[in-house]
């Protein structure tokens, strides 16, 4: 008969890596088709002139230009107003 408890295997030490979110180009920077400009979990961003969004709402420059960020007045379903931010390449 055992003394000890046996050791049995823990559920914990597993983690992911992060994903590194974020603004990746900033207001008046010029970029090139293609260019990552935010990655983000859902929309916190819109996409605008220029811009689209990926499967995972990553935002992208569809042509070369230069950044602008807007602020945009949406108006909710249910009659809220949300301040949403807009990027455009122009």
């Amino acid at each position: 008969m055992a003394h000890t408890k046996a050791g049995g295997s823990t559920k914990l030490g597993r983690d992911s890596a992060s994903k590194r979110l974020g603004i990746k180009r900033q207001q008046n920077q010029a970029v090139k088709s293609g260019e990552i400009l935010i990655r983000q979990r859902g929309t916190k961003y819109l996409a605008g002139k220029n811009v689209k969004r990926a499967k995972d709402d990553t935002l992208y420059a569809s042509k070369n230009g230069v950044i602008k960020f807007i602020q945009k007045k949406k108006i909710r379903f249910d009659g809220n107003v949300r301040y949403a931010t807009m990027i455009n390449v122009e």
